[in-house]
């Protein structure tokens, strides 16, 4: 089988399952490689964090759950959540952050979830470019150079958290978070 079917095959699994599901379903069958594990995780938690985005109504982006300053509106989550993969994928393609304080700059749901469709544009890039080869390669993260895989795995991580954190603002709201409405 070649990469690019297995990858597809993977993607079209993560549509179904989580990524630790697709790996012990498919481990009789095939070998996923790091790369195309990172490719397909990419690929299911974007498509959580857009429906989550475009989930809850506009009149909700500004809404927070706690009267703590340093709580974020749930617009805010969502435009830190684009921030986070404008800065770690223009990283990760070695190219400036094209679109910087997306979360200080916007705050309706059109604009927000504008930028993270932006945002989601550029990791895609930047996740259908990762080889074997290139995720070891180093790249600059503040005074360090780190492998450009590291740097995806961190896109992963932080998108995670923000779907997670958007799921509790959308139950406040009495919706049902988009991971949860699947089979």
């Amino acid at each position: 089988m070649t990469l690019a079917a297995s990858v597809v095959m993977v993607a079209v699994m993560i549509g179904v399952s989580s990524p630790a599901a697709v790996a012990q379903e498919t481990s009789a069958r095939q070998r996923i490689g790091l790369v195309q594990y990172l490719q397909a995780s990419y690929a299911g938690i974007k498509r959580d964090l857009v429906a989550a985005a475009e989930k809850m109504p506009d009149a909700g982006y500004g809404f927070k759950p706690s009267q703590m300053d340093a709580a974020r509106t749930y617009g805010a989550v969502i435009a830190h959540a684009a921030d986070g993969m404008f800065a770690a994928c223009a990283r990760a393609k070695d190219v400036p952050n094209p679109v910087p304080d997306v979360e200080k700059r916007l705050s309706g749901k059109a604009e927000i979830v504008k930028a993270l469709v932006q945002s989601i544009a550029l990791c895609d890039e930047a996740f259908s470019a990762l080889t074997d080869r290139s995720a070891e390669e180093y790249v600059r993260q503040g005074p360090v150079e780190i492998p450009r895989g590291a740097v995806l795995i961190g896109v992963l991580a932080h998108n995670a958290e923000m779907y997670g954190i958007s799921t509790v603002y959308l139950r406040a709201r009495n919706l049902v978070p988009p991971g949860s409405e699947r089979p």
